[in-house]
């Protein structure tokens, strides 16, 4: 198949996972053409079955923001149109899938059909999408889409709550390349961080409220109480300076690193005995399996599509959102010496049944239904 997919091209969830699946499809031989402002950050090999488009977004005197979802529509006709795609797949709903459905109508007007799948993966959702500014064009859009998928089952059902959808959204989860996030033999940096063998916590995000980062750093608080422990913030954002603060205020500035945003994440992780997620919203938890697949347990709030990754009592735990005690107490439980060993073979275990090798056929299978039913109705 030929394959067009739109995302953003960040580190955020969405942009990795669409940025992998591609890379992932492209391998086992389908024609992958990217469509973006600017190369996907995990768009980091060449092959000769990926591509890259760049959407030229231009500056007018007339408009105080620049048009990009025009830009974007009439960048997809022309790819479709010249590279003869067979599919588009648009990660992230705004402004992805109403772009996608002025691209098909103009298509159309041309004789040339092309099915559109969307896929939804959280704020797209569950913050930008229920605004009453754009709730209308992401209901339209998506009712509009030739298929639907959701990275939970949990964020299938908020879509459908919030949103008057008239077609059916299959769950297909988010992934992990286990070939690349893998635990990794690093013990003088684990050394170098823990000299006196003191357990080491982590956690990744990009510092914005929703990650309760500030929960983190107080359950790690409580926890250095009981233990030795050291803790690792790995990312950036605008809670950073709050939580420098922060530690200065708590007086743990000499455990706690913040190390910025790193594209090898998975050496940190290797080291990890422990991985923190207290997120007040996440539709799925990517970081948390990126943890897992280094065979590092997580200890997660209770928010959104986590429970359906996190097993509770089994990969690590799960507590109610901003239980800081709650945490304290799990966390200290599962760093213990009779049971850390198991939660870390477990947490290995469950990100298996996530490996990219287990869920990219899903994804194929779904294209390929879907190309047969849009073009049954045409």
């Amino acid at each position: 198949m030929k394959i067009g997919i739109v995302c953003y091209p960040t580190f955020g969830g969405s942009g990795v996972v669409a940025t992998e699946l591609g890379k992932g499809l492209a391998k086992v031989g389908h024609e992958i053409h990217f469509i973006t402002y600017s190369q996907p950050s995990r768009l980091d090999f060449f092959s000769e079955n990926l591509y890259y488009h760049e959407v030229d977004i231009k500056s007018y005197p007339l408009f105080e923001h620049a048009p990009y979802e025009l830009a974007l529509a009439s960048k997809m006709v022309s790819v479709v149109k010249y590279e003869h795609l067979d599919l588009l797949h648009v990660h992230y709903a705004i402004p992805h899938a109403s772009a996608a459905y002025m691209a098909k109508q103009i298509l159309k007007d041309q004789g040339i059909h092309i099915p559109v799948v969307t896929t939804l993966h959280g704020t797209d959702i569950t913050l930008v999408g229920k605004d009453p500014s754009y709730e209308p064009v992401v209901t339209f859009s998506i009712n509009k889409s030739d298929g639907v998928t959701a990275v939970s089952e949990d964020l299938r059902k908020e879509t459908f709550k919030y949103f008057d959808i008239q077609r059916e959204i299959e769950v297909i989860p988010n992934f992990i390349d286990l070939s690349r996030f893998k635990k990794q033999k690093k013990e003088h940096f684990k050394m170098a961080i823990c000299p006196n063998n003191e357990k080491l916590l982590v956690h990744t995000s990009n510092f914005r409220k929703v990650k309760r980062v500030e929960d983190v750093v107080r359950v790690f608080y409580e926890v250095r109480k009981e233990i030795p422990a050291k803790l690792l913030l790995v990312g950036d954002g605008p809670e950073r300076d709050k939580m420098e603060r922060l530690c200065r205020e708590l007086g743990t500035c000499d455990d706690i690193r913040f190390l910025g945003k790193l594209d090898a994440v998975e050496e940190v992780l290797s080291v990890a005995d422990l991985f923190l997620m207290p997120s007040e919203k996440e539709s799925f938890g990517l970081a948390a399996l990126e943890a897992m697949a280094c065979e590092v347990p997580i200890l997660t709030s209770n928010a959104g599509g986590i429970p359906e990754l996190n097993i509770d009592g089994v990969t690590g735990h799960v507590c109610e959102v901003g239980d800081i005690q709650d945490m304290k107490e799990k966390a200290l439980k599962i760093l213990s010496e009779e049971n850390l060993a198991t939660f870390k073979t477990n947490a290995l275990a469950r990100a298996k049944e996530f490996d990219i090798s287990q869920i990219l056929p899903r994804y194929v299978d779904y294209y390929q239904k879907t190309i047969e039913k849009a073009l049954a109705a045409f």
